[in-house]
């Protein structure tokens, strides 16, 4: 038999279409518009969706009339949060846990941000749903909001049932003092400070939902989604319905970057209502809707510290991080990725952090395009700010401190095991293309002119198609059969938004199997024709989606090797196939077409090998490594205009290892999306709030976007040198420019503008904050920004007063210490218990055993049929256990709690996630 190896390179030269630059068999429908969105979906008998929204930010509903948009003619019905109590729905996050507060469809006795959805109109058109909308009258008790972090940390509890405005924490609270020893002793301290200004996803494609009820009890329901299979899970696990009883499709889909990861409130509430009324709905967010309504991204703020030895080798380092998570995330969340990847990359011997998510009375957080992308913009634009400060050119500060290929295997401080990542040889790879020495010349000659360019470099490391700790990214599907046509369709679990996944997974399969490109036929939109997969998520189509294809493909190939064998009474390693023809080689060669086996396959079964199967399909459901990195290098060249503060951007260079290309184009194309948005992001996107909660950029009038003239023609380097341990050898690319794009523009603005002193970094970095940087007069920008935009920086003092102020007022209070109950009133103990866990990825339910003997504690935890064993110590009502675990990393997990009746209450101490609360229940017996 021949090996893999050999198979490959045999399916290479018959096809060769992995690698291949091939034009995307999606576009020639997209481009002549016969795509299908959802809004081109129309049902017989449909009725229209418009949502009452609230226009203040905080406050309590003290009435509601609905009276005359009742009776709007054309009105079918409207609807509030009553109506639709009487379905149970459990809302959910992306991981498909319980959120962290309880989350209404629609608003129920107060509003806690501006556009929070409080009444539904159901009517004949969209243009009477709307004007019925503009009808209804809500009497608002209203309260003060809590806007930005700052307000978060002093002002009064979003959601009053909640502890605090934590959201969400991990890292460590309490200061390491050998690591502040080091910071304050080391040959140079650097330290970067910043916030980053919201962001809105901004798909070309807002959201929409059709919702369809069946008189049988299931659902249709036509999403704009990153994966119907998830969303149907979603969807199934929310409302306690069986999943084959509710079928999502989602055919195209003009762009999510996270947004549409999963169903929220509103394509909850049209759901539920179409049940309710028994009639096709459907909803299509607008525009206005979706600048201010519709989850949004990125507001945060970071105080990285960092020390340095003499050469400018890397010592220690300590961040501390904000995140606002609005008042309704999808998921809440202090995004320990930023962490993991802060560093990752780096020769860093010592890490620590402390990291908060925040609720707010704003628009709730929700995914996009590379969310853990500060940890990249922080780290580079300080490693050029310690470059100037030690007197070091900053690609030598990278070259010091880049873990290299020879440097690995090797662990980061963050427990985070690298054996395939390659930054700094994307690097090399980098400055092949520029002439760094000719530009500092150009640069030098251009200054005495009055003109300033700029250069600016960073580097990266991208988790790719994660499938460790997150349990609905495990693993993904194909199925792939071929047609008694001859013809090959596959059923992929993949979902594109603009990814191009039909052309690379066709190109997969058909060098894999042989066939020709035409011959394939990819299906990835309907939850009912395959298996479970996430879809658009993580950066993971080509290695999860890929890896289930080439696997699935080769189990086909041998299959048919045998049959083909069998019946032409030959070895089946003579047999070879390609061209979407079977081949016999020997004597005398032979050859029968795909359609000729597939009639015997499905029609005359009985002349098959005995023991196999009818039929020529395969489906195959594939894991991929738990992390697959991609690595990349980017330069850019600038000139600021000093007299206007405009950038134009004059070149942009990448160097990307991203394994083996499927596609180089598409591969390209997604690079280049990332790059756009973050051109955007540096420069000019921002939502923005007044004092009151108010959005203040509710159109493209106000919400900037990049346009063609804005975003430069890239020039694209691949480092590839050695593929990925996944199946193909593919690394995901989707996320990376998004990621390392801000940075390294951030860098060429700032060498550009150097002369005028180190640039302030207020986000984005418009015109008018440019040119107040270049003048030193800071009215321009002031002038340029009216009160109610994003405030500017804290000063140093005034911020440290704020947060000093924060660990009292913010806060929990601390209880009083409390007496252990003294041992001849000792409470009980021993027997079962529930528990719930709040960790970073949400509450985690579990049961649980516990017994005493004197002052020792024995326990078991149960979860998922998994137990988990441990043992502390009892001191009257206080417990104490350790429990070590391995996955998704191995870590000691550290359980304070104490008994009060058949209540438990106590944290628990996870590392590098921070604490965690635990509560527990007795269970009677």
């Amino acid at each position: 038999m021949l090996d893999t190896k050999t198979q490959t390179q045999a399916h290479a030269q018959a096809t060769g279409y992995i690698g291949k630059r091939m034009a995307r068999t999606e576009d020639a429908r997209l481009l002549t518009g016969r795509g299908v969105y959802v809004d081109d979906v129309g049902l017989p008998g449909a009725l229209q969706v418009a949502f009452h929204r609230s226009p203040i930010a905080r406050g309590r509903i003290k009435s509601i009339d609905l009276s005359a948009a009742r009776q709007l003619p054309g009105v079918y019905a409207v609807l509030t949060a009553d109506d639709l109590a009487r379905f149970k729905v459990d809302m959910l996050s992306f991981f498909l846990a319980a959120p962290v507060v309880p989350v209404p469809v629609l608003a129920t006795d107060c509003v806690r941000h501006v556009g929070d959805p409080v009444a539904m109109v159901v009517a004949q058109d969209r243009y009477i749903a709307e004007d019925a909308a503009g009808l209804i009258v809500v009497d608002y008790d209203e309260e003060d909001p809590v806007v930005t972090l700052a307000d978060a940390k002093t002002g009064p509890l979003v959601h009053p049932d909640a502890d605090s405005n934590v959201a969400a924490a991990t890292g460590n609270e309490d200061p390491d003092e050998d690591l502040e020893a080091q910071l304050a002793n080391a040959p140079h301290l650097v330290t970067v400070e910043f916030e980053h200004q919201r962001i809105s996803q901004s798909p070309m494609e807002t959201r929409g939902v059709v919702s369809a009820p069946q008189g049988s009890g299931e659902l249709t329901i036509y999403l704009s989604c990153q994966g119907p299979q998830l969303n149907a899970r979603w969807f199934a696990q929310a409302f306690g319905m069986p999943q084959t009883a509710i079928r999502v499709i989602s055919k195209d889909v003009g762009g999510s970057f996270g947004l549409k990861g999963q169903p929220w409130r509103e394509e909850v509430a049209v759901v539920l209502a179409s049940m309710l009324l028994k009639r096709p709905l459907k909803w299509i967010e607008d525009r206005l809707e979706n600048l201010t309504s519709a989850n949004q991204a990125r507001e945060q703020e970071i105080k990285l510290r960092v020390a340095f030895d003499a050469d400018g080798k890397l010592v220690a380092s300590h961040a501390d991080y904000g995140l606002n998570n609005g008042a309704y995330p999808q998921g809440a969340d202090s995004n320990i990725a930023v962490m993991m990847f802060l560093w990752g990359a780096h020769k860093l011997p010592v890490f620590d952090f402390h990291a908060r998510g925040w609720f707010t009375n704003t628009v709730g957080l929700a995914a996009y395009r590379g969310p853990w992308a500060l940890e990249s913009l922080a780290r580079e634009v300080l490693l050029d700010r310690a470059a100037r400060q030690i007197g070091l050119d900053p690609i030598e500060i990278r070259r010091r401190n880049l873990i290299r290929r020879e440097d690995q295997p090797c662990t980061t401080p963050m427990g985070l095991e690298l054996t395939d990542i390659s930054p700094a040889e994307c690097l090399d790879v980098l400055l092949e293309k520029i002439d760094v020495a000719a530009f500092r010349a150009e640069q030098a000659e251009a200054r005495k002119q009055g003109r300033y360019l700029g250069l600016g470099f960073a580097t990266y490391i991208e988790p790719t198609a994660g499938s460790t700790g997150i349990g609905v990214l495990m693993s993904e599907s194909a199925h792939i059969r071929i047609e008694p046509t001859g013809k090959v369709s596959a059923v992929v679990s993949t979902h594109s938004q603009g990814h191009g996944t039909q052309t690379t997974m066709g190109q997969v399969i058909a060098e894999r199997l042989g066939v020709r490109f035409e011959d394939v036929a990819v299906y990835e939109d309907d939850s009912s024709r395959g298996g479970y997969g996430s879809g658009a998520y993580g950066s993971r189509q080509a290695v999860a989606g890929g890896g289930a294809c080439i696997r699935a493909a080769d189990l086909l190939v041998d299959k048919i090797k045998r049959m083909a064998a069998y019946l032409l009474k030959v070895e089946p390693d003579a047999i070879v196939l390609g061209d979407s023809m079977i081949r016999a080689l020997g004597d005398k060669e032979q050859v029968v077409s795909f359609r000729d086996l597939a009639d015997i396959a499905y029609g005359e079964p009985e002349r098959l090998p005995e023991g196999m199967d009818a039929g020529l399909e395969i489906q195959y459901r594939y894991r991929p490594p738990p992390i697959t990195m991609t690595s990349a290098a980017h330069a850019c060249i600038v000139e600021v205009d000093a007299d206007t503060g405009f950038v134009k951007i004059k070149r942009w260079v990448t160097s990307e290892d991203c394994g083996n290309m499927i596609n180089p184009a598409v591969v390209e194309g997604q690079i280049a999306g990332g790059l756009a948005q973050a051109i955007g992001e540096v420069l000019m996107e921002e939502v923005s709030f007044d004092a009151r909660g108010n959005p203040t950029a509710v159109t493209y009038k106000d919400y900037m976007l990049p346009t063609i003239f804005d975003v430069p023609e890239f020039e694209y380097h691949h480092e590839a040198s050695r593929p990925s341990i996944a199946e193909g050898g593919f690394r995901g690319v989707g996320e990376g420019g998004c990621i390392i794009g801000p940075p390294t523009l951030v860098n060429a603005i700032a060498d550009a503008l150097a002369p005028f002193g180190e640039l302030k970094l207020e986000f984005p970095l418009t015109p008018s904050r440019l040119l107040a940087h270049i003048e030193g007069r800071r009215e321009i920008a002031e002038r340029a920004a009216p009160a109610e935009s994003a405030p500017l920086p804290v000063p140093e003092s005034a911020r440290a007063a704020s947060e000093s102020a924060s660990t009292v007022e913010n806060l929990p209070a601390p209880s009083a210490p409390q007496e252990p109950v003294a041992a001849s009133t000792a409470v009980q103990v021993d027997g079962e218990w529930k528990f719930v866990l709040s960790t970073p990825m949400g509450p985690q339910a579990f049961t649980g055993r516990m017994s005493t003997d004197g002052d020792q504690l024995t326990g078991v935890f149960i979860m998922n049929m998994d137990e988990a064993h441990f043992t502390g110590t009892v001191s009257g009502n206080q417990l104490k256990w350790d429990l070590k675990v391995t996955k998704p990393m191995k870590i000691t997990l550290k359980y304070e709690a104490q008994i009060d009746g058949d209540k438990l209450t106590g944290k628990c101490k996870m590392g590098i996630f921070g604490s965690a609360k635990l509560v527990g229940e007795r269970v009677s017996t």
